[in-house]
């Protein structure tokens, strides 16, 4: 087996870490794709046991959430890379979810108070318009 150049060891090397750092990231991102779907399965089990329990009592969940974190490989500006741990945020669809709820009841009161501005606005034009006409047939008799 000939012998390779030194450079094109180091070149063979750096691709191979590099190939490496991507599967451990795309390893990561399925694991948190995994965990998160734990969540949902065990929300929807909560749900089904509140529902048949009929709500009398505040149940704790059956299952309890600590800070979790999968392994993450950066790179940072000089090409070298940090092996370092990368949180995931398990309630961020919550946090997502409430914060549309609330800017949609925002924009839902914003129009209820424009329709009831624009109905005064109506009213008072109307009632402009009547006294106007009154005015005009007064003053012409």
């Amino acid at each position: 087996m000939p012998l390779q150049p030194q450079k094109e060891k180091i070149i063979s090397g750096w691709e191979r870490l590099v190939a490496q750092a991507q599967t451990i990231n795309q390893m990561a991102a399925e694991l948190e794709a995994e965990i998160l779907e734990l969540k949902a399965i065990v929300s929807a089990i909560d749900s089904q046991i509140n529902y048949l329990q009929g709500n009398r009592q505040a149940r704790r969940s059956i299952c309890k959430y600590l800070t979790i974190s999968v392994p993450w490989v950066r790179q940072k500006s000089d090409e070298s890379l940090i092996l370092t741990t990368r949180k995931i945020d398990l309630f961020r669809a919550e946090r997502e979810a409430a914060l549309l709820a609330q800017k949609l009841r925002q924009q839902s009161k914003k129009k209820k108070l424009a329709a009831q501005r624009h109905k005064r606005n109506q009213r008072t034009a109307i009632t402009d318009m009547s006294r106007s006409v009154q005015e005009t047939l007064f003053n012409k008799s």
